[in-house]
């Protein structure tokens, strides 16, 4: 009688990330529903913050989650969670768009338009509304000018509400690194507010 079984190792503890990958691995629609659900607002948040159209961030969102699904086999929840492996995904095609949409510039629809776009049953005060679309018109003009580093890393900290170790995983930099790209894009964007107030007359 042997005693081989005495060597045998216990099956592997899987955590809920690796859990939920492992559904959608094997064909469970249910699961993957949960992770589009789960991710599919922030993806789009932040496909929208680089590229300021919606019908865009649409199509990115759908070609991030392809890839995500295509490359569900390589998450490792020893290496990570689940949501900073997913939105280091987003991340690379977004970067690329982003690029090339630089190299390429297109043409849109106007976001100015669809931000002042409001519901007759409850219209907010027209001047509270303007001021809203010409606060949300300089940050992004704000962003633009920054270099992409500093720019990302205010993106993901500021509007997407990320830590600065979650920040450091997803672009695969030291937190330090993070925080000094933080407080230089904060910095320059103190800097280009200052030069608008001068230019305008507005207060800071």
């Amino acid at each position: 009688m042997t005693e081989d079984w005495i060597n045998d190792k216990e099956p592997p503890v899987l955590s809920g990330d690796q859990k939920l990958v492992e559904r959608c691995l094997q064909g469970d629609e249910a699961a993957w529903e949960l992770v589009v659900k789960a991710y599919g607002k922030r993806i789009y948040n932040l496909s929208y913050r680089y590229t300021n159209r919606a019908d865009v961030s649409e199509d990115l969102t759908q070609d991030i989650f392809i890839r995500i699904y295509q490359n569900l086999r390589s998450y490792r929840a020893e290496a990570g969670s689940f949501q900073s492996w997913i939105l280091k995904v987003a991340r690379n095609l977004i970067i690329d768009h982003y690029r090339q949409s630089r190299r390429y510039p297109q043409t849109g629809g106007s976001d100015l338009l669809e931000e002042m776009r409001i519901s007759d049953d409850n219209a907010p005060d027209p001047q509270r509304c303007a001021e809203r679309v010409e606060a949300s018109k300089f940050l992004r003009e704000g962003l633009g000018t920054l270099s992409p580093e500093l720019r990302e890393a205010l993106i993901l900290r500021e509007l997407e509400g990320l830590s600065y170790s979650d920040i450091a995983e997803i672009c695969q930099v030291p937190e330090g690194t993070v925080k000094s790209r933080i407080n230089r894009g904060r910095i320059e964007l103190a800097k280009l507010l200052m030069k608008r107030s001068a230019r305008t007359g507005m207060k800071v």
